[in-house]
């Protein structure tokens, strides 16, 4: 169990760093035997030369690129001339493959043509999306950002705290008086604690205020250094008795540790945008699980499946 409040990346993926396949096959050697002789002229190279035909299909060597983005890290990370030789043949699999479904109408398959058409709304949704995020994700705007955002301004303020988490306001309050006649917190936490944390005396650490969940958080950072709660704190997870042992106002992050953070903000501000932008002026109209359209008075939630647990 953890108190700490994690903050789920959106989108991850979308923004990812494509394979420089193309750059580094160009760059490779090229195989024994066709190397021009001396004082030759070398022709300039072609940017996206042919490398496979299939039944009269181009296959290019940005379709190696592409098709090599979808691959194990451990097979990207091999030397080119080891890797081309794996993409060429799976992309001609896939050319013969594809070209023999065409032969048996599979395209029009029902099923198979709502796959095709989700399939090419994910790839415009996606161009759209990198288009609108690749100007705020440079390293450029990274550090205005961190300029604007960080840099200058005083660190938050920070306590070091440990607690002591038990199933019932009863058993807290007893481990309060127990305190308050002297007992040693971390003793009392090793033993009473239900908490991981408990077997290391209750230590949680340095954090800040936004780490925790309000209700914990606003009880810590109303102590002093040695003070404990005189009465108990109830979260999600249970009853707490908290104890600061320090406090300090942090550093502000440098650049490097807050442009994962900065990066991650950037791209959902850019997409909350590109959202904004394409609402303006549609046409929404919603309906009930059923097709019949939203009344007033309909629940805005779907009602609980047999399996949800009540809150």
């Amino acid at each position: 169990m953890r108190i700490f409040r994690y903050s789920f990346q959106v989108l991850g993926g979308v923004m990812g760093a494509a394979l420089p396949l193309t750059l580094a096959l160009a760059q490779s050697s090229p195989p024994p035997g066709t190397n021009p002789p001396p004082g030759a002229t070398v022709p300039a190279a072609k940017p996206d030369p042919v490398v496979a035909r299939v039944n009269g299909r181009d296959e290019h060597l940005s379709d190696l690129e592409n098709l090599a983005q979808n691959l194990p890290e451990q097979l990207r990370n091999m030397p080119p001339n080891m890797l081309y030789p794996i993409l060429i043949d799976q992309i001609i699999d896939r050319d013969l493959l594809v070209q023999q479904a065409r032969k048996e109408n599979l395209q029009n398959d029902a099923a198979v043509k709502r796959e095709m058409e989700d399939a090419a709304d994910m790839a415009l949704q996606n161009a759209l999306i990198t288009r609108a995020v690749a100007p705020h994700v440079t390293e450029q705007a990274l550090q205005a950002a961190y300029q604007k955002e960080i840099a200058g301004k005083p660190g938050e303020e920070e306590v070091h705290a440990r607690h002591i988490l038990v199933a019932t306001e009863a058993e807290a309050d007893k481990i309060i008086k127990e305190l308050q006649g002297g007992a040693d917190f971390a003793a009392l936490a090793k033993k009473d604690s239900t908490d991981p944390a408990g077997a290391n005396g209750g230590d949680l650490g340095w954090f800040k205020k936004g780490d925790m969940l309000p209700e914990f958080s606003d009880a810590a950072f109303a102590l002093k250094p040695g003070e404990f709660t005189t009465k108990p704190v109830h979260t999600r997870y249970g009853w707490h008795v908290i104890q600061v042992i320090e406090r300090r106002t942090a550093p502000p992050q440098t650049f490097a540790e807050a442009r994962d953070q900065l990066r991650q903000q950037a791209i959902q501000d850019a997409v909350q945008k590109e959202i904004e932008v394409a609402r303006k002026g549609a046409k929404i109209e919603r309906f009930n699980i059923d097709g019949s359209p939203v009344r007033p008075t309909d629940q805005a939630e779907p009602p609980a499946s047999p399996g949800d647990t009540a809150k």
